[in-house]
């Protein structure tokens, strides 16, 4: 990983050459790829140079040239959501007229700190799991954090597809600029625009408090949903002048990220902002209601010592105190709340929204989701099989049926594995019932994947988790080699999934040389594109698995 203290004075001292050195480096963009300049002989030294001056609505902004990619990082697309903007839907920014310095990222959303232990029933209901999440780029959190970065190829008038990446973190941890997450790469190796985004989290971002604090902010569980609508109006009004086409945007996102894209797609608000979707591991098909988030934000309430109509009271506690009373919380701010207002009805429950009808989805999930939340427990890797029933047990009949369908699956799983696999289930279930009532619509099709393809890593032991598509799809393998391994099979991977992506943002379609045609899915054949060394449509994978988690009640209250 790149030391980014030593990048942050590169770049500040770079930009200090450039203006000193000479005025048509920072004029044209198009001036550090010409041959024989300055700028050819300072890019053959991995040495950034400053891009020409973007123009936006709110300003003209400047970013960096890197390996041939312009990137915009930090650029901030709404007003700092503080004071009284706190828990209100997103503003548009002030407009400036200096040159903004996008040069560098925007801080991460104020979350909990890294390793926390977070309340979060499984399909179970009976897991804790330990989360995870790496403010980027050494950057403090903070409340003002609505901003986006781009990455594109050149600012000129090609009318690239958009892909627009919505990280992960279920709703309440996260970055849109993780290593794992930045887009270079893919800018470089699709000819697209790539961005991705900050938005609210947690209390800040999901918090209802309608109920408590009057119709002002009747909206203020869904203002984190409200902050990706205002960036894609930001991309809507603005991605032209960084090379991309407004009117090619296909949104991306991952666990909770592909959870946010599933929402989008039902909110009025964002009709029209969006043409694809990609719905990765994050199957959203029901949003939650106000009444048990009502009583959580009571109960939040009364741990600050702050009644009911004190808005002022509450605006005044300061962001950490925030967050150390939410993690005492279980179910305060877990995500979006159906409001009547931004949010009008679950997302893919009963049926696909309407209102998307036209746009297509890709959606799938992970072989073995879970090893990436359970390796570090101690059971992990020790399970016995009397461990694996008595851990079973209390779920009866339905839940040993499960089991016997996964042995069945992967006769070759020990008890630890088995166990990953009735905690991964949810996934590949949801994903595949989202598809089966996207194709119902008969408007626009549904993609499906499943990826098999097994990380070395820690001696094989996460076989194929949860995040594990997203160093392919994304390109950005070789910032992550600790995750994915040495080698050339990542790139063999990212040629696979990669280029599937690129080709659906541009055509809707995921079709390349690379793999095998893709039909769309259906509901009797099933076919799903199996990602692998060598991928391959297979319908319907996991027959037995897929009857037994639908009888089963956890999969019944998950269907909406």
């Amino acid at each position: 990983m790149t030391d980014e203290s030593a990048v942050g004075v590169t770049r500040r001292s770079l930009l200090g050459f450039a203006a000193a050195s000479t005025v048509s480096l920072t004029r044209h963009a198009s001036a550090a790829s010409e041959p024989g300049t300055l700028g050819d002989a300072v890019r053959g030294l991995g040495v950034p140079l400053p891009t020409g001056i973007a123009q936006t609505t709110s300003g003209p902004v400047r970013g960096l040239i890197v390996d041939g990619v312009l990137s915009f990082k930090g650029l901030r697309y709404a007003a700092p959501p503080v004071g009284e903007l706190r828990w209100m839907p997103p503003q548009r920014p002030q407009p400036w007229k200096s040159v903004y310095d996008a040069s560098d990222f925007g801080a991460p959303a104020m979350q909990l700190a890294s390793g926390s232990i977070i309340e979060a029933p499984d399909e179970f209901g009976f897991q804790m799991h330990r989360v995870f999440t790496t403010p980027s780029e050494l950057k403090v959190m903070n409340e003002d954090c609505l901003y986006l970065n781009v990455w594109t190829p050149g600012t000129d008038s090609k009318k690239r597809p958009v892909m627009f990446w919505i990280h992960g973190g279920g709703f309440a941890f996260g970055s849109g600029s993780q290593p794992i997450y930045q887009g270079d790469a893919l800018a470089k190796a699709g000819d697209v625009v790539v961005v991705s985004v900050n938005h609210r989290l947690n209390v800040f971002g999901y918090l209802h408090l309608g109920d408590a604090m009057g119709s002002q902010y009747a909206t203020s569980g869904t203002v984190g949903m409200q902050d990706l609508v205002l960036a894609l109006q930001w991309v809507r009004d603005n991605i032209a002048a960084f090379g991309g086409d407004p009117g090619n945007v296909m949104i991306m996102g991952q666990s909770g990220g592909g959870a946010k894209v599933s929402i989008l797609m039902s909110m009025p608000s964002a009709k029209g902002l969006f043409h694809k979707a990609a719905i990765q591991s994050g199957p959203g098909l029901t949003v939650g209601r106000k009444a048990p988030a009502a009583e959580a934000t009571q109960r939040l309430l009364t741990a600050l010592n702050v009644r009911q109509g004190e808005i002022a009271a509450l605006r005044a506690i300061p962001a950490h105190q925030m967050l150390e009373a939410t993690a005492k919380i279980p179910g305060l701010a877990s995500g979006p709340v159906l409001d009547d207002i931004e949010i009008i009805r679950d997302p893919f429950s009963p049926d696909a929204p309407e209102m998307t009808a036209d746009v297509p989805i890709l959606v799938g999930w992970c072989k073995d989701e879970w090893t990436i939340f359970t390796s570090g427990e101690p059971w992990f890797g020790h399970m016995t099989e009397e461990d694996l029933q008595k851990r079973v047990a209390g779920l009866g009949e339905p839940g040993q049926k499960v089991l016997a369908a996964f042995r069945q699956a992967y006769p070759d799983y020990s008890p630890t594995y088995l166990y990953v696999e009735m905690l991964s289930g949810r996934v590949m279930y949801g994903s595949e019932l989202l598809a089966a009532r996207k194709a119902a619509r008969g408007a626009a099709p549904a993609y499906v994947y499943m990826v098999t393809w097994e990380t070395p890593v820690n001696a094989g032991s996460l076989k194929t988790p949860h995040t594990m598509e997203i160093p392919f799809m994304l390109y950005s393998y070789e910032k992550v080699r600790a995750f994915v391994g040495p080698g050339p099979q990542p790139k063999h991977m990212a040629d696979q999934i990669g280029a599937a992506w690129v080709a659906f943002a541009r055509t809707g379609k995921p079709d390349h040389a690379g793999i095998p045609t893709w039909p769309p899915f259906n509901s009797t054949e099933r076919p799903v594109m199996v990602f692998n060394t060598r991928s391959r449509i297979v319908n319907d994978p996991l027959p037995q698995v897929r009857l037994a988690l639908e009888a089963s009640p956890q999969a019944q209250a998950f269907r909406g």
